[in-house]
């Protein structure tokens, strides 16, 4: 058996270690000059990575302006309806009151909550868990399942958390929106049907533009996202000039004085306060964009400055005028930039919901190639940048559910009571797998993880027991979706591996079926053939089936494994390899990670056969189109749930489409059996 490696490629580590084994004498006739290059090899790697430093350097700055516009937008457009809704005058008889003790209290959890969910928990602690270079709840549970023995309910946890995640990817676009419309009722009388009008219309032609992906918009997001943070810090340092007692809300005396006198009205206003750390996932998933640095600068050296400037700013105007708490951020600006804030406002906050929008299309196409999710129709909207992607079907469906939601609710506030449940779950679910991978994979001292976990775990579980408490005013939403969506993800996983179990007991194994071959040799014609065999070692169904069938093989087979790894990259030397057979049969196996792009087109042009490489046009796919039955006889999933799969199964894009085979090449047998 002959192991052909790619000719175009860099050896990979196991390579290295086995050329070594094989040519100890080479290496002892060449010390010399081997231990000259070792000589060298520091200084050329200290100079690399000198420059591969200044090259950073270099790029940060734009990095960071870039990172303004797609990770915190979310974050960024919490002002406009945050603060508000910790006093919101709607709710006459549980109000809280608006006088000093409240309204520092209130800055004062708002501060603190900043300090220690986004700045130490996610850009200091959990940030440390990147795979890879990708962030997100995907990327820990692919270094969870790195580890042998990950327990089965960490991994539903990790389902259920990226399910939720679809719950706020519809309540974003349509809070922001609708919170930032609403400022023209400042400015002028509007009456709500106009209000909700041109929210809906926004958001319709929001989802309209998602096919143009965000590549094409992407470079303006920055500099708006810029103008908005100096513009939100400069209007609430004005206010605060003018009232600069409520600086003293940095202490945290005045949050636990606020419970204290507050009791259980304190604890509900939670649920509100937890409104300004809501992008805090998304500084998380969108890890892999830029990286930690650029995230981390852009952090604290603007975002976080200008959101405390702001709410210290709104807090001081309620203290001077308690009766325009109903629209305190709208009111920091003078009249004549009224209209031009709504604008700014309306434009951020289209960036927020693209921003959220589009780590939807991220995270479904993540789930997809890790085989959580149903195979939908996925569109590469950048040949630059492999995350940046367009889904039609979930597209229009959150357009949906965004416009239901603003004409159900009908104002921010309604949309507010919705807002949290699902984002506080997920921040819960994030901690315990944090620790996880700390403990597994770090080795991090026991005592110390406990203590991190359970500080982590209390604020985690504080904002979630308030934000519960608005399960009867809309929290019920995101909870719903979430659950629909991890019960069509647990579904798809489940169905599809009873699927592949049933599918691996038609197969041979591959030594007796090319002994069979030489006995009983078939019609040999020229060109190349690739059946998809899984992660399986045997011979496919689809082979047997086909040969059974049709009685006639090409000159050139090829077994083409198609393996996509828990990591974000697969390195393009490190994709392809090849074992050889007699009868002209190969063994290929083709590895991408769960951020590439599944070309397998472009991985075969790699491989050489006799010294040439393959003419992919001569190459014909054949796949067996599964039509699976439902069977009371067969055990591993209740009848009602393989109902379902064989639905999501039947209306599934096909998995050739994924792989980006021309269609022209395929050859589709069907291979009905029950499950």
């Amino acid at each position: 058996m002959e192991v052909l490696h790619l000719s175009s490629g860099a050896d990979s580590k196991e390579g290295e270690m086995s050329k070594k084994g094989d040519s100890r004498k080479s290496e002892a006739e060449g010390a010399n000059d081997s231990s000259k290059a070792a000589s060298t090899l520091p200084a050329e790697r200290k100079k690399g990575g000198a420059r591969e430093k200044e090259k950073q350097r270099r790029r940060l700055p734009l990095l960071c302006l870039t990172t303004l516009g797609i990770v915190y937008g979310d974050i960024g457009t919490s002002p406009l309806y945050a603060l508000r809704e910790c006093f919101h005058p709607e709710e006459a008889p549980g109000r809280l009151g608006v006088n000093a003790p409240n309204v520092l209290g209130v800055l004062s959890l708002i501060a603190w909550s900043l300090f220690l969910i986004i700045s130490v928990k996610y850009l200091l602690y959990v940030m440390r868990a990147d795979n890879k270079g990708e962030g997100g709840i995907f990327a820990l549970l692919a270094l969870m399942e790195r580890k042998a023995g990950t327990k089965a309910w960490f991994v539903l946890l990790s389902v259920f958390g990226a399910a939720l995640l679809y719950g706020d990817g519809m309540i974003t676009p349509a809070i922001s929106v609708l919170s930032a419309v609403e400022g023209l009722k400042i400015a002028t009388p509007v009456p709500q049907p106009v209000t909700l009008g041109l929210t809906a219309l926004i958001l319709i032609l929001l989802f309209f533009f998602q096919k143009q992906g965000t590549k094409k918009v992407g470079l303006v997001f920055g500099p708006i996202m810029l103008i908005w943070f100096l513009t939100i810090g400069t209007l609430g340092l004005i206010s605060i000039i003018q009232q600069p007692a409520v600086l003293a809300a940095f202490n945290p005396w005045h949050a636990l004085d606020f419970f204290a006198r507050n009791g259980w009205l304190g604890f509900t206003v939670l649920g509100a306060v937890f409104l300004v750390v809501t992008g805090g996932e998304a500084l998380y998933a969108d890890l892999g964009h830029f990286g930690v640095l650029p995230i981390r600068v852009a952090w604290f050296g603007l975002v976080l400055p200008a959101l405390l400037l702001n709410y210290f700013g709104q807090g001081a105007l309620i203290l001077s005028r308690a009766a325009e708490v109903e629209h305190p951020f709208f009111h920091l600006a003078p009249k004549w930039a009224l209209y031009p804030l709504v604008a700014l406002a309306t434009c951020a906050a289209i960036i927020a919901s693209q921003a959220v929008i589009s780590g939807v299309f991220s995270l479904t196409r993540q789930a997809v190639l890790l085989d959580r999710f149903p195979r939908v129709e996925i569109e590469q909207t950048s040949h630059e940048e492999i995350g940046q992607v367009y889904i039609p079907a979930l597209n229009w469906l959150l357009m949906i559910g965004c416009v239901g939601l603003v004409l159900g609710f009908r104002s921010s506030s309604n949309l507010a009571g919705a807002y949290g449940v699902a984002v506080t779950t997920t921040m819960v679910i994030t901690t315990l797998l944090a620790a996880k991978v700390a403990q597994t994979l770090w080795h991090w001292n026991v005592t110390v993880l406990a203590l991190i976990t359970i500080g982590f775990l209390i604020l985690d579980l504080a904002f979630f027991g308030a934000n519960i408490l608005k399960f009867l005013s809309g929290g019920w939403f995101p909870i719903l979706i979430g659950l629909i969506v991890f019960m069509l993800m647990s579904t798809w996983h489940r169905g599809h591996g009873l699927l592949l179990r049933r599918l691996r007991a038609m197969e041979t194994p591959l030594g007796p079926f090319l002994g069979n071959l030489t006995q009983h040799p078939p019609v040999r014609v020229p060109g190349t053939s690739v059946f998809l065999t899984g992660q399986g070692k045997e011979v496919p169904a689809v082979l047997l089936h086909h040969l059974r069938n049709n009685k006639v093989l090409t000159d050139d087979v090829l077994l083409l494994d198609v393996q996509l790894e828990p990591v974000p990259h697969i390195p393009r030397d490190e994709r392809i390899e090849c074992d050889s057979f007699a009868q002209g049969f190969r063994r290929v196996r083709t590895r991408f990670g769960f951020m590439d792009v599944p070309d397998v087109p472009g991985a075969l042009k790699s491989l050489q056969m006799g010294g040439e490489h393959l003419d992919l046009k001569d190459i014909t796919y054949y796949v067996g189109r599964s039509q699976p039955l439902p069977s009371r006889r067969r055990a591993g999933m209740a009848r009602w749930r393989k109902k379902l799969f064989i639905f999501l199964n039947r209306n599934s894009t096909a998995s050739m489409r994924l792989l980006r085979i021309p269609p022209a090449q395929i050859v589709e047998l069907g291979l009905e059996m029950d499950i």
